[in-house]
C-alpha cells in the first residue's frame, strides 16, 4: 500500500548562511528539491551544516545571528518563517526544546498556539506521549528527565502537531538501544499515517537508513556533493564519504576498532553505599551505589534512559552531594568529592556533561581550553601550548576565536572534551562523549580516551553508543533502577 502524500514540498535556491564572527559560511549554494512525502537523510562531515540547513528549513534561524544569508528555502511556495507551524523539529540538544516545567504541558504548548481546540489538546498530548514510550504521565517534571526522555519528549512535542513536514537532528542519540528501537518503528509508523515529508541527520546512518527514500550529502566547501537511492549513494561515494568522517553502513563501511586491554593500576577512585533522591519524585535515581575505579582503566556504564547513570557520573565527579555515602579520591580519602574546593577539584576531575552548553563561560574556543589551567594555578605558557595541542588534534584549531554556541553540536561536544583535558586531570567522567560525532572525531575522540587511558588516566564513559563502548571498556557497569551491577 502506498503513503498517503500529505506533506509539503521544500525547495531550497542557492540557499547558504554565515554566523557573525565567523569567516567560513555554515552552508552555502543549497539548491535543493525535497517532494511531498519524501524522506531524506542528510549527510556530511561535522561541520558541514546540517543542523544549520535544518534550522533554516524549520524557519527557526535567527537572523540577528548571521553576518551574510543567500538564496531562500521555501515550503509550498511560502518563506521557511512563514511555514512554522506546519513544521514539527527535535533539535540537536532537546532541552533547547523543552519550554514549559511539567512534560505534559510542554507537548500541548505547540497545539494550543496552533488553536486546536481545547477538548482535542489532552488526548492528542496522551497519545503522543505513549507513541514515543515516555514512561511517565503528563505530571512529570521536565527538569527531571534525563537526557533521553528529554529526547523522548520532544519528540512527542514535534508529532502531536501532525506537520507536513518532520525535522530531525539526531533524533536517536541520547536513547538507549531498546529506545532507538521504539522511537524508529514510532517515526515510520507516524510517518506512514501522516504522509509527512522527512529531513533527518543521524551520524550512526545504519538505524535510519531502512527508513528514508533519499540521501543527500553536503559538500564540505558547500552545494550538495551528492544525491540519490542510499545503496547508490554509498556504492559511489562509500571511501570519500569515509573520509570526509560520515559514517558508513555495512556492506560499504569499514568494520568496528577493536578492544585493547588497558594497563590498569592502583585504586584511585571509591564510592561506597551512594544514594540520592531527587526532590519531587517517589523512587531513588542511586541507591546504595558502590564502584571502585582504578588508574589505568576505562569503565563504561550503561543502562536504560532514567536508569541513573547520569546521577552516578555526578557524584563520582564530585559535582552532587549525594544523600548518603560519598565518593573519595583514595589518594587524599579524608575529604569527599562534593567538598572539595573548585580549585583542587578541576586538577585533579574533569567532566564532560551531558549537555556540553552548560560548561562554556568564555568567549571563544581557544579561552574555553585556557580557564581550567587558569583556575588550577597551571603556568599560562604551558596552558597555552596544551589548549593549541588539543585544539589541533580535535580538529577545533581552525575555530580558535569563534563562539563556542556557535558550533556544531559535534564541535560542541569535542570543545568540551578538550577544556577539560587542558587541566590535564587523573580521573576524566564522561556523559555520553560521542553524542553528536562523525565517524572521523569519534574516532580521534576514541584513541584520546584510550591514550589517556594507557598513560595511568582513569576514565568513566556512560554512553549508549555500544560500540564506543565495546571497543574502549575494560569494565562494564549496568545502572538499573538506580542499582549498579558489574
Amino acid at each position: 500500500m502506498g503513503r498517503t502524500l500529505r506533506g509539503a514540498r521544500v525547495s531550497l535556491r542557492s540557499w547558504g548562511w554565515r554566523y557573525a564572527g565567523r569567516r567560513a559560511w555554515a552552508c552555502r549554494g543549497v539548491d535543493l528539491d525535497i517532494e511531498a512525502g519524501e524522506r531524506v537523510l542528510l549527510m556530511g562531515g561535522s561541520g558541514a551544516g546540517k543542523s544549520t540547513l535544518l534550522r533554516g528549513v524549520a524557519g527557526l534561524l535567527d537572523p540577528e545571528t548571521a553576518a551574510e544569508t543567500e538564496g531562500e528555502i521555501l515550503v509550498d511556495g511560502q518563506p521557511a518563517e512563514a511555514a512554522r507551524d506546519r513544521i514539527g523539529m527535535l533539535q540537536q540538544d532537546p532541552e533547547t526544546s523543552l519550554v514549559m516545567s511539567r512534560s505534559g504541558d510542554d507537548v500541548a504548548f505547540g497545539l494550543e498556539n496552533a488553536g486546536v481546540p481545547a477538548d482535542e489538546i489532552w488526548p492528542r498530548v496522551d497519545a503522543a506521549l505513549a507513541q514515543v514510550g515516555f514512561g511517565y504521565g503528563r505530571d512529570r517534571p521536565t527538569a527531571a528527565l534525563s537526557g533521553g526522555e528529554q529526547q523522548r519528549l520532544a519528540l512527542a512535542g514535534a508529532l502531536v502537531r501532525r506537520p507536513s513536514v518532520l525535522v530531525l537532528d539526531e533524533p536517536t542519540a541520547n536513547l538507549d538501544p531498546p529506545g532507538r528501537t521504539t522511537v524508529l518503528g514510532t517515526l515510520e509508523r507516524a510517518l506512514d499515517e501522516a504522509g509527512s515529508t522527512l529531513l533527518i541527520v543521524e551520524h550512526r546512518v545504519d538505524e535510519v537508513v531502512e527508513l528514508v527514500d533519499r540521501v543527500v550529502v553536503l559538500a564540505p566547501g558547500g552545494g550538495v556533493a551528492d544525491d540519490g537511492a542510499p545503496g547508490d549513494v554509498f556504492a559511489r561515494r562509500g571511501r570519500d564519504l569515509e573520509r570526509d568522517g560520515v559514517w558508513v553502513p555495512a556492506p560499504w563501511g569499514r568494520p568496528p576498532p577493536a578492544y585493547r586491554p588497558g594497563p590498569g593500576g592502583d585504586p584511585l577512585l571509591a564510592a561506597n553505599e551512594v544514594s540520592v533522591t531527587y526532590p519531587h519524585t517517589e523512587r531513588a535515581a542511586l541507591h546504595e551505589a558502590d564502584l571502585t575505579v582504578r588508574r589505568g582503566e576505562a569503565v563504561v556504564v550503561t543502562g536504560a534512559n532514567g536508569s541513573g547513570k547520569s546521577t552516578l557520573a555526578m557524584v563520582l565527579a564530585g559535582l552532587l552531594r549525594p544523600d548518603t555515602g560519598a565518593a573519595r579520591l583514595l589518594d587524599s580519602p579524608a575529604t569527599p568529592l562534593h567538598a572539595w574546593r573548585a580549585r583542587d577539584l578541576c586538577r585533579r576531575v574533569g567532566t564532560v556533561f551531558q549537555e556540553p552548553e552548560h560548561q562554556f563561560v568564555t568567549r571563544t574556543a581557544r579561552q574555553e581550553l585556557l580557564i581550567g589551567p587558569k583556575r588550577a594555578g597551571i603556568d599560562r605558557d604551558a596552558a597555552a601550548r596544551r589548549a593549541d595541542d588539543l585544539l589541533a588534534r580535535l580538529r577545533l584549531d581552525r575555530l580558535a576565536e569563534a563562539n563556542p554556541f556557535t558550533l556544531s553540536g559535534g564541535e560542541k561536544r569535542r570543545l568540551s572534551v578538550a577544556a577539560v583535558l587542558a587541566t590535564a586531570p587523573d580521573l576524566l567522567i564522561l556523559d555520553e562523549p560521542t553524542f553528536g560525532q562523525d565517524a572521523r572525531t569519534w574516532s580521534e575522540l576514541l584513541q584520546l580516551c584510550v591514550d589517556l587511558r594507557d598513560e595511568g588516566a582513569a576514565l568513566v564513559a556512560v554512553t549508549h553508543d555500544e560500540t564506543f563502548a565495546d571497543a574502549l571498556g575494560d569494565r562494564r557497569v549496568e545502572v538499573a533502577d538506580g542499582k549498579l551491577s558489574p
